[in-house]
């Protein structure tokens, strides 16, 4: 066994396909190839997998993450890609001579591994969602934050990582933020994103990653957040609720029900607020303007 192998541990029942990270002397740190997960486990205890495809944990990952993304979507597609239709709109489409342009909102994306940045990236470019993503480790977040926020001035706003409930823990510990990996740094970071911007309606925040601390999460400022049920979510949850929050028009609330039964991991994995959307539409459409 070595650094990069993918493995599964056994008295999990191979529940979650893990890269192994770094191999100590009797243990090895795992990060999840799905879900937003940090581990480790006793060396003994670990099975390499030679093809993650056979496994029925990756299988029913894949399921889950189809549909999800069939939904993703089936909005974008409803109403020219605007997840609910208003008064504007519909005007708009009426004009034929002075058709409307769709301006989604914009995302900032802060992401503790690199791998699911990049996964992140490629589904907000299919998804025609102006983002800028940022590799960045979890405990530089908020010091990150403070100085992007003036100068992307996004609309959205997703801190996320690699997070997990300690197993050596002080008992009856469950809600204090020492018990987590990463909860205090997501915690700081949507901090500075409220100090930033007040209205939850003008900043959009999604925080949290797999068995996050969903309640300080939501108090410190959060939209939307995980983990709930302490449950792992999966890697692209946190997008699908920016990718939605994009989406939804700014004069109709984004649909708990729906982005949260959208995500991959649901009612457990995600949840939130209600909030506004961040989409607008202009008219007429810009003519296309070349140089500068």
């Amino acid at each position: 066994m070595k650094q990069g192998d993918l493995v599964i541990r056994q008295s999990y029942g191979g529940d979650v396909l893990f890269r192994v990270e770094a191999i100590r002397t009797e243990y090895a740190l795992l990060k999840g190839t799905d879900y937003r997960l940090l581990a480790d486990a006793p060396i003994p205890d670990l099975s390499v997998v030679r093809d993650p495809e056979s496994t029925s944990a990756v299988q029913q990952v894949r399921i889950k993450v189809n549909e999800s993304l069939r939904r993703m979507q089936t909005d974008r597609a409803r109403n020219g890609g605007i997840t609910g239709e208003s008064r504007s709109i519909r005007l708009a489409q009426q004009q034929q001579s002075a058709p409307y342009f769709e301006v989604p909102g914009k995302v900032l994306h802060l992401d503790g591994d690199g791998n699911y940045l990049k996964k992140s990236m490629q589904l907000y470019n299919s998804m025609q969602v102006p983002a800028q993503g940022l590799h960045i480790h979890e405990s530089q977040m908020a010091d990150i934050l403070y100085r992007l926020l003036p100068q992307v001035k996004p609309d959205i706003v997703v801190i996320t990582g690699h997070d997990g409930v300690l197993k050596h823990r002080a008992q009856n510990e469950m809600y204090g933020l020492g018990s987590y990996k990463n909860s205090q740094n997501f915690v700081n970071a949507v901090r500075i994103a409220r100090e930033y911007e007040k209205s939850k309606d003008s900043l959009v925040v999604v925080a949290g990653a797999c068995q996050s601390h969903f309640e300080a999460l939501l108090q410190a400022g959060s939209n939307f957040a995980s983990s709930p049920g302490r449950i792992l979510i999966h890697a692209l949850d946190p997008v699908y609720v920016a990718i939605k929050a994009s989406y939804t028009p700014f004069r109709e609330t984004i649909s708990l029900p729906e982005v949260i039964h959208g995500t991959i991991s649901g009612i457990d994995g995600v949840g939130g607020i209600e909030t506004m959307g961040r989409f607008r539409v202009g008219m007429p459409r810009p003519k296309a303007t070349s140089g500068s």
